[in-house]
């Protein structure tokens, strides 16, 4: 059976990745539109930077979040001026540090179901007097569907396993910055491997239901054979 403190950890997880997911769709979408549109000779270096949680150590990207956003950091003296409380070792530091260490998940996926829209398509569009904006949400977004779903999956799953930025970024505060991996951690530093195993398994058989519903909703539908 899991503990108190466990069940504290799955849903401070749980609510972590839900916000930190919305977050990502609210700020990768239109990041990701704009990778798919531009045609800027930067463009490759826009592409590495979203890219880099992918290669970089997740301490790393912890360890340069926390020096940025700590005390002495230019946004944490910044938000002190302010007056606004610090980021680092708080639920809010935990969130900025996921939406940064997921966003190649949920952009990546999604630039390649907008780069797959025919020109043809939001050309004919225009042509009817649609606007920018209107092409975006009527045509772009509908067609964009089902990197829409695998960008909200990834994001979401991706943030539930996530370690090394949130311990650098969180540290370990029971009931604040307490997830999932990091109690797996602490069952397993303190030798309690059956609590480590129940934790472990459970996030196991979650990731396996989670690509197998993505891999189900996202499945070519075969064309309805018309009868001759």
């Amino acid at each position: 059976m899991y503990t108190a403190a466990d069940w504290q950890a799955i849903r401070l997880t749980a609510e972590l990745a839900a916000l930190s997911t919305l977050l990502l769709l609210l700020v990768g979408t239109p990041i990701a539109w704009w990778l798919a549109q531009t045609r800027s000779r930067l463009k490759p270096v826009w592409l590495a930077i979203v890219a880099m949680p992918l290669v970089l150590p997740p301490t790393v990207l912890g360890f340069y979040l926390l020096i940025t956003l700590g005390p002495q950091g230019p946004v944490g003296q910044a938000m002190q001026a302010l007056g606004l409380a610090r980021l680092p070792f708080t639920f809010a530091g935990l969130v900025v540090a996921s939406v940064l260490y997921s966003m190649p998940f949920v952009v990546q996926p999604l630039q390649q179901a907008f780069e797959a829209i025919p020109a043809r398509t939001l050309e004919a569009a225009a042509t009817l007097r649609a606007g920018a904006v209107d092409r975006f949400f009527t045509i772009a977004l509908p067609l964009a569907r089902p990197g829409l779903v695998t960008a909200a999956v990834l994001g979401f799953a991706h943030t539930v396993g996530e370690f090394g930025v949130v311990l650098m970024m969180g540290g370990n505060i029971p009931d604040k910055t307490r997830v999932l991996s990091v109690a797996i951690y602490d069952h397993v530093e303190a030798g309690e491997y059956a609590d480590a195993h129940r934790l472990a398994a459970t996030m196991v058989v979650f990731a396996l239901v989670v690509l197998s519903l993505l891999y189900i909703v996202n499945r070519p539908r075969t064309a309805e054979r018309v009868p001759s």
